[in-house]
């Protein structure tokens, strides 16, 4: 049993649908007391924290939708702000490695498996900037510095706090817009008017396009999944 803590969009497809099954399957032991599994490290490291289970579980569907599955088993649990486990079975960094010894000959996911500080801020860069464009800025000075692998992987884990943070309704709508230049001259008129309709439409449109186009900066952007987190549940408040 595993849940992973790096973005969804490193996993393939068994390891991404998989996982979904066992946050299930957790989330039935911590829900309703069954005993499979109960004394799993997994399982205890959740004990108290299923509005984050929650929020990785919608991580999860948005990563499944984008590439076009359809999801029918909600969760309930889900807050403002998530309460998260403070513990790892497997750092990020080693969550990493130990996917890309499982992926060897086989299909990898969405986002390659990223080799270095570099490529870990560059799939991260617009959902970090969703939170704070200076904690973005702030990676680059401090990758500048880095020196070795140690200083990588305590990055790596800094990065999974950052996700876990709920942006601000006015930083994700900036994201998306920059997000959308990348793609918009290859867009439909209906796509373009699908984006200037509301940040749903926004969000779905760079989507579209830019898988259609393949555009290399977006399709490995942990942001054009994970931030639909965020889209819908804002609209789906707004029309509560």
């Amino acid at each position: 049993m595993r849940v992973w803590d790096v973005a969804a969009g490193y996993l393939n497809r068994q390891s991404l649908l998989g996982e979904h099954r066992e946050l299930h399957g957790l989330r039935s032991i911590l829900v309703y007391g069954k005993t499979g599994y109960s004394r799993h490290p997994e399982t205890l490291r959740w004990v108290g924290f299923r509005s984050g289970l929650a929020q990785r579980h919608e991580a999860l569907v948005a990563e499944m939708e984008l590439r076009g599955y359809i999801h029918r088993s909600p969760v309930s649990e889900l807050r403002p702000r998530p309460r998260w486990p403070t513990v790892y079975i497997t750092a990020p960094w080693g969550q990493i490695a130990l996917l890309k010894s499982k992926y060897v000959r086989k299909e990898r996911g969405r986002i390659p498996l990223p080799r270095n500080a570099q490529e870990l801020r560059a799939h991260h860069k617009y959902s970090v900037m969703a939170r704070d464009p200076e904690t973005y800025r702030s990676i680059g000075r401090r990758i500048s510095r880095m020196r070795n692998g140690t200083e990588t992987a305590a990055l790596a884990e800094d990065l999974v706090a950052v996700l876990r943070q709920t942006p601000h309704r006015n930083r994700v709508v900036d994201v998306l817009e920059h997000m959308w230049g990348h793609v918009s001259d290859a867009a439909t008129a209906d796509e373009r008017r699908d984006a200037r309709r509301d940040a749903a439409g926004l969000l779905e449109a760079t989507r579209r396009v830019a898988l259609r186009v393949k555009e290399p900066y977006l399709t490995t952007s942990t942001a054009l999944s994970e931030l639909a987190v965020f889209v819908t549940r804002r609209q789906s408040d707004a029309g509560a």
